[in-house]
């Protein structure tokens, strides 16, 4: 009796266990198919906006790449959501099949003790087994067996019903799955589809291209020269900022210096005279605080715009269209609406508002870190001014392509770093 409870337990938690690791992972599934869905409605929104605006083909054909990525992306997390399901309802045969085999062995043993209870149903047999004992002892064990016994019997009915019950539901859990199944299957099919038909748009846009190359060859040429600028003036403003900082951290240890040495009358060792850093922060105390937090929430940094998609990524990037013909960009560009808010990403330090020609940037500094927000048509904040994570500091504006594009940088220092590496995945 307690080996088969023994093995009913570890059954069930088995079970429990499964379960709760497969509906993890469905849960999951579930939500990042419905995250995908949404950035699919942004893309395709950004497009439709595109047709209503003077045309610009690089524009459609960025937005279409990552309408494609998506769009595989949530085939790919259907077909994941299917393998979940598949092995589940393998699982599951597997638990209906050894469960019917247990109840088959259950029922034939319950029936043999049935048909022996019936062959002593007699309650005068049961007295004189009793009476028939050789001494009080022996007609007390002899009582006790038979509770024991009736006990069992009635155990054993409760064990019949349980697993005819959870039979029952483990049947019933595999419909449901099945359906489910078929569903996703039919929503994989209408996906690759959908996938189809914007494989076919890009491809006549691509051809278009082809047919002006010069045209849009020297619109390259204008946009590489015109990042290189303006990164080339971030950096410097960085690189003067860090020089500002340090001067001024220089000329305050000096002064207290000077003051304690005033105060206690005992000369003080005095502030070296090295040249002051223009490439790293000489850090205070509450500045490597914040530094470190900063640097602890790496991968967890909220969006600088609350919709939106990453359309052109860090680094060395091929063009659409032109998978010869790369651009570097310091940053990332996220496409977004047009009038979007854009906030920090973390608390810091407003140190810099810069205008370059048409082109709005506001700096922040967090320790040793500094966020830059690209492409503001207005601005909340004032230079030297304190902000908290996700304080609004602007409007987005429309570039002169007529894209709604925040350019978002992080440096380290006056060094440029991979900010989707900083920022949260949504």
């Amino acid at each position: 009796m307690q080996r088969i409870l023994l093995i009913l337990v570890t059954f069930f938690i088995t079970i429990s266990s499964y379960s709760q690791d497969y509906e993890e992972q469905q849960r999951k599934l579930e939500n990042r198919k419905a995250q995908i869905l949404k950035e699919i409605k942004e893309v395709q929104t950004l497009l439709n906006s595109e047709k209503k605006k003077e045309r610009n083909i690089f524009n459609e054909i960025t937005n279409q790449n990552k309408k494609i990525k998506l769009s595989t992306e949530l085939i790919n997390n259907s077909q994941k959501q299917n393998r979940v399901l598949s092995d589940d309802i393998y699982t599951a045969t597997l638990q209906s099949n050894k469960l019917k085999r247990e109840l088959k062995v259950l029922q034939a043993d319950y029936a043999k003790t049935i048909v022996k209870s019936y062959k002593t149903r007699s309650e005068q047999s049961r007295i004189l087994f009793i009476l028939s004992s050789d001494n009080f002892l022996q007609a007390y064990k002899r009582m006790q067996y038979m509770k024991q016994y009736a006990n069992f019997r009635k155990t054993q009915g409760d064990e019949i019903k349980e697993k005819t019950i959870e039979l029952q539901e483990l049947t019933k859990r595999l419909e449901i799955q099945k359906v489910k199944q078929q569903a996703i299957l039919a929503e994989q099919e209408k996906e690759r589809k959908v996938l189809e038909d914007d494989k076919k748009i890009q491809n006549q846009l691509l051809a278009e291209v082809k047919k002006d190359q010069k045209k849009y060859d020297k619109q390259i040429r204008d946009k590489q020269a015109e990042s290189k600028k303006i990164d080339r003036e971030i950096k410097a403003v960085i690189q003067k900022a860090i020089a500002e900082a340090n001067r001024k951290a220089k000329e305050k240890a000096e002064k207290e210096r000077l003051a304690k040495e005033k105060a206690t009358g005992k000369k003080e060792t005095p502030t070296k005279t090295s040249t002051v850093s223009s490439t790293k922060f000489d850090l205070t105390p509450e500045e490597k605080t914040l530094s470190n937090s900063f640097k602890t929430n790496r991968g967890r940094l909220p969006w600088p715009v609350e919709k939106g998609f990453i359309s052109m990524k860090y680094g060395d990037q091929p063009l659409p269209g032109m998978p010869n013909v790369t651009v570097h960009n310091s940053g990332v560009e996220i496409t977004t609406e047009s009038g979007s808010s854009v906030r920090a990403v973390f608390e810091g330090e407003v140190f810099k508002i810069q205008n370059i020609g048409n082109i709005k940037l506001v700096y922040i500094r967090h320790g040793e870190y500094v966020s830059i927000y690209q492409n503001l048509s207005s601005i909340s904040v004032s230079d030297g001014q304190k902000v908290s994570t996700k304080q609004k500091i602007g409007t987005i504006s429309n570039n002169h392509e007529g894209k709604a594009v925040l350019k978002f940088v992080i440096s380290q220092n006056d060094t440029f770093m991979n900010p989707e590496s900083w920022i949260s995945t949504k």
